[in-house]
């Protein structure tokens, strides 16, 4: 007989999301065979998921749903799993971004979060060589469904000029990032402008920082050292903070001047578009 974990749904949101996977499955009355075959996937995955080994992916959570007739109960709580994943210091600042009206940010080095392509996130992340790099890959890809809910928020990102020559991940990576955030043009709610080298000295040269407005709720200064991040309401902090974004964006290019640069940078740094039978297979 195959020995079946024992999980405690309460220890965190991946055993209770195993626990409700095999609780579902079971009432279907199918094996882990069959439930993967009907979702595309093997046996095993579905029994290292049941078993909180592994932690689920949202495609992965809307077959699921799609199979047993869940209503989306796994799609829904697959976010929270995905969030259980970021760094424990993280995680308070994920669920304030996800609540936030207003988000304007400040960034020195590299893209800001949630507009990063799925590959650069990648390499950004694998810096430090985590242990769980696919996990901590797929949390801020599902950060960024902010950006897609009905009423998203007001997103302002002041980029520096050096993240676009930074070649994070490589030339084929950092094109497609900077076609991605010239895609984001699309999207009336984001906007991106790049301070540029010719600006000088100026109010970031202290570092990136975000502040988020709420609809009731104070608004919030964030930060980031070495080793975690940093939230204060505190007012004169909130007040400071967005004296100096103001001054980031006066010095900024305009949000047209700065995707010409983007474009200019994406075909004079990472080469030009390849052509269809130059791409390479996968």
């Amino acid at each position: 007989m195959t020995h079946i974990r024992d999980l405690d749904p309460s220890a965190s949101p991946l055993d209770y999301y195993g626990a409700e996977l095999r609780r579902l499955r079971e009432a279907a009355d199918l094996n882990q065979k069959q439930l993967g075959s009907i979702i595309y996937c093997t046996g095993s995955l579905v029994g290292q998921i049941e078993t909180a080994r592994k932690v689920p992916t949202r495609e992965f959570s809307e077959r699921v749903d799609a199979a047993l007739g869940t209503e989306g109960a796994m799609s829904r709580l697959v976010g929270l799993v995905l969030r259980s994943q970021l760094p424990s210091w993280f995680q308070p600042y994920a669920e304030l971004e996800s609540r936030a009206t207003y988000i304007s940010t400040y960034q020195a080095q590299v893209v800001y979060g949630l507009l990063q392509t799925e590959s650069y996130a990648r390499a950004v992340l694998a810096a430090p060589s985590p242990d769980n790099l696919d996990e901590l890959v797929a949390a801020r890809i599902e950060r960024q469904r902010v950006l897609a809910r009905e009423h998203p928020p007001l997103t302002w990102v002041v980029l520096d000029e050096a993240a676009l020559y930074r070649p994070i991940g490589g030339p084929v990576v950092m094109r497609n990032q900077l076609r991605h955030l010239l895609e984001l043009r699309d999207q009336r709610r984001v906007n991106v402008q790049v301070l540029p080298f010719s600006a000088g000295e100026h109010t970031g040269l202290t570092g990136s920082f975000t502040l988020m407005r709420f609809g009731q709720d104070p608004d919030l200064l964030y930060t980031e050292d070495f080793v975690s991040g940093h939230a204060t309401a505190n007012p004169e902090a909130a007040n400071e903070g967005s004296l100096r974004y103001a001054r980031l964006q006066a010095a900024a290019l305009s949000v047209e001047d700065s995707a010409a640069l983007i474009s200019r940078v994406m075909e004079e740094r990472y080469g030009p578009e390849p052509e269809p039978d130059e791409r390479g297979v996968a």
